[in-house]
């Protein structure tokens, strides 16, 4: 459903989502099933590294569903995708969009042994909608798992992500910029929230370009290495591209 894709694709720069289709968590806005995920594929981490080695792929990001089912809690599948794509494409940059693996710090030291070219956890949106939108996640434990990757390893660059239109006010967003630069987040998207379904939150405002261009702006005066701002920004958009 991502709107870019064909632009990505040309750019031989693609997103995988490993671990399955179905999710642990119900998050009002997001398109991905929820409910009881199987369990994972032993051997998905050769098949995405296959892929990746077929499609000549320069940059790839993997991604996944929330699986708080298990109890490694997927950060194993991660580890095993990069050493796969590593021995088959050593010079292709990964990039790992993760979920907030329950804040365990010994899983995050496990991730960060593998040293991904970046590591994104999307916040999504701000700190006070969380209790209508994302339930079963938490704003300061997503603010210190970004953190926690940081103080492991400060040559990683970290990722964040946030959409609009969800009803949150210009105060509450500079107030999240304010909080990842001080975690020391590089890299920033932000984009307009569409919604996947009548049965999903609904968009409370559709956000103009020019507001995109000022939060853009407003990032990167904040430190920021590189940020993308547009109402169809989503995580992955030209991540091969971005100011290193």
């Amino acid at each position: 459903k991502c709107p870019n894709i064909s632009e990505c694709f040309s750019r031989r720069t693609a997103a995988f989502l490993i671990l399955g289709k179905i999710c642990t968590r119900s998050c009002k806005f997001c398109g991905i099933s929820k409910g009881r995920p199987l369990l994972p594929s032993f051997d998905e981490p050769e098949k995405i590294a296959w892929a990746v080695e077929k499609l000549e792929l320069n940059y790839v990001v993997i991604t996944s569903v929330t699986r708080d089912d298990l109890e490694d809690k997927g950060v194993f599948q991660f580890v095993r995708c990069i050493q796969e794509i590593r021995k088959i494409k050593p010079d292709t940059k990964i990039e790992i969009l993760i979920p907030d693996f329950g804040g365990d710090s010994d899983l995050l030291k496990d991730l960060v042994k593998s040293c991904p070219f970046v590591i994104n956890h999307n916040l999504e949106t701000v700190k006070r909608l969380y209790p209508l939108l994302r339930k079963e996640a938490d704003y300061s434990r997503s603010l210190r798992v970004l953190g926690q990757i940081k103080k492991i390893n400060p040559a990683i660059f970290t990722k964040s992500g946030i959409m609009l239109g969800l009803g949150e006010t210009d105060k509450e967003v500079l107030s999240l910029f304010k909080d990842l630069r001080n975690v020391n987040c590089d890299f920033l998207t932000i984009g307009q929230y569409l919604q996947p379904s009548l049965n999903h939150f609904p968009v409370k405002e559709y956000i103009p370009p020019e507001r995109f261009d000022h939060y853009r702006d407003t990032a990167l005066s904040m430190g920021f290495r590189t940020v993308v701002s547009s109402p169809y920004t989503r995580s992955s958009y030209k991540a091969g591209d971005y100011n290193i």
